[in-house]
């Protein structure tokens, strides 16, 4: 059974979970701009020939899967539709997306969720230029795991974007959490490490750190960043734990620009990618995981508070290429 006939089969109608509507909800600008036209190609054509994987080619690339992913995977598909005689539009259609999973998926397994430490705070650093959504996502973070029980508190460790403390600061004051904040322009470091010290004072179990998302000085940013991950360590071992970057991905390509530069000044082990319900082009997450080998943690389906969802492979092609919600 090919992987769409799977997805069909795992979200049946009348069976579909909240979180699997949610994924067709949000994801629905982008399958009309894949699934549809994916569904247009294979009715203009009876059998597949080097026109086909050409427009096949150009659908991915419009879909932010990004040039280099693109051409592997039809290079991928061809070899195998010309090696087992396959000419059927539907079925090299089919194909494509199972190529689409396992390229994702043979990156490794992932936790989305944080994985919480006995006995101390766990420390989430966030990065990101200004304007992705770091702020929002944060406090969306904070609202999960207060959700789930645990005792949160933001720091405010960007203290050069004018507005981004008293950003925050409403956030924590809405969702009746603590918050470490310092004066404008003060080092961000000492802001984190006196965020450190109260977490432990408060016992703490996540504590969620702010960065400034300054990219245009890649030297400056990666000293900023190792000065605050070495005062964060001297209080609380091996912190951070995590470190996700925020990415919007209406930005597109210009997103995973992004991811690359903040992967070569910090140990990324997530990412975010916000505003998946405002763009067209959802490939973004096969790209991101392609170049950088980075899972996709978390994904923003939607602007209310439990619209930020874990990343799941599954629901994702589903919403992506096979949902007709």
């Amino acid at each position: 059974m090919g992987l769409i006939a799977f997805l069909k089969n795992k979200f049946k109608k009348k069976e579909k979970e909240e979180i699997t509507e949610k994924y067709e909800k949000g994801l629905e600008k982008s399958r009309r701009n894949f699934s549809s036209k994916l569904s247009n190609l294979a009715s203009r054509y009876k059998s597949v020939n080097q026109d086909y994987f050409e427009e096949l080619e150009q659908i991915l690339i419009e879909s932010d899967v990004g040039i280099s992913l693109a051409l592997k995977i039809i290079e991928e598909v061809l070899e195998r539709s010309q090696n087992e005689n396959i000419t059927d539009p539907n079925t090299i259609n089919e194909i494509l997306v199972d190529r689409m999973f396992l390229g994702y998926a043979s990156k490794g397994d992932v936790t989305n969720e944080i994985i919480f430490k006995e006995g101390m705070p766990t420390v989430l650093l966030v990065v990101g230029v200004n304007g992705v959504g770091k702020t929002t996502t944060i406090a969306k973070l904070a609202h999960r795991y207060i959700s789930k029980g645990k005792k949160v508190m933001l720091v405010a460790a960007d203290t050069f974007r004018a507005g981004a403390k008293e950003q925050l600061t409403i956030w924590a004051e809405r969702l009746h959490i603590d918050i470490v904040t310092g004066a404008n322009e003060a080092d961000p470091a000492s802001v984190a490490y006196d965020g450190m010290k109260k977490a432990k004072e408060k016992n703490v179990d996540l504590v969620i750190v702010d960065t400034a998302g300054r990219l245009q000085t890649k030297s400056n940013l990666m000293a900023e960043l190792a000065k605050i991950k070495r005062v964060m360590s001297k209080e609380i071992p091996d912190a951070p734990h995590d470190t996700f970057l925020i990415i919007d991905a209406t930005t597109g390509q210009n997103g995973v620009v992004q991811a690359k530069a903040f992967a070569e000044v910090t140990n990324l082990t997530g990412v975010v990618v916000t505003k998946m319900d405002g763009t067209s082009k959802g490939g973004i997450i096969l790209a991101i995981r392609d170049e950088l080998g980075v899972p996709v943690r978390f994904i923003g389906l939607g602007e209310k508070m439990d619209d930020l969802a874990e990343f799941d492979l599954d629901n994702y092609l589903y919403g992506l290429c096979v949902s007709e919600a």
